[in-house]
């Protein structure tokens, strides 16, 4: 039988049994055994996560494909790139087609371990999860 605390509730506010504590416990110690490293903070926000794992399954990709892909902005997409670029994950060259100027992108060997390493991080989440 849960316990259940003896403070009185506001009208609809959700139960935790002691069950729910105890899991949240557990996926927080999973996490911190899952890999040494905690997890890149840089590629676990979505748009960034979206354009490293993009890059990753085509050789390049267009500033409008990444774009139109993401369902974002084109200031969202050109802040979200320049961290990957400062952090040396991805490459972009800036070109011309005729008169009309053309980034294309590219997953560097570094941005590719960060994906290898994030991934890895995340199975390890998902399969301890999954064990339990």
């Amino acid at each position: 039988m849960a316990k259940h605390s003896a403070l009185p509730r506001e009208k609809n506010q959700e139960v935790r049994p002691a069950s729910a504590k105890r899991v949240l416990r557990t996926v927080r110690g999973l996490a911190a055994k899952a890999e040494p490293s905690p997890l890149d903070a840089l590629i676990h926000e979505r748009i960034r996560l979206g354009i490293v794992s993009a890059l990753a399954v085509n050789d390049a990709m267009s500033f409008s494909d990444l774009k139109k892909l993401l369902d974002t902005t084109d200031g969202n997409l050109s802040v979200h790139a320049r961290k990957l670029e400062e952090a040396e994950y991805i490459t972009c060259t800036k070109s011309f087609k005729g008169r009309v100027p053309k980034t294309e992108y590219r997953l560097a060997a570094q941005g590719r371990r960060a994906l290898e390493r994030y991934l890895t991080h995340m199975e390890a989440l998902i399969r301890a999860m999954r064990d339990r």
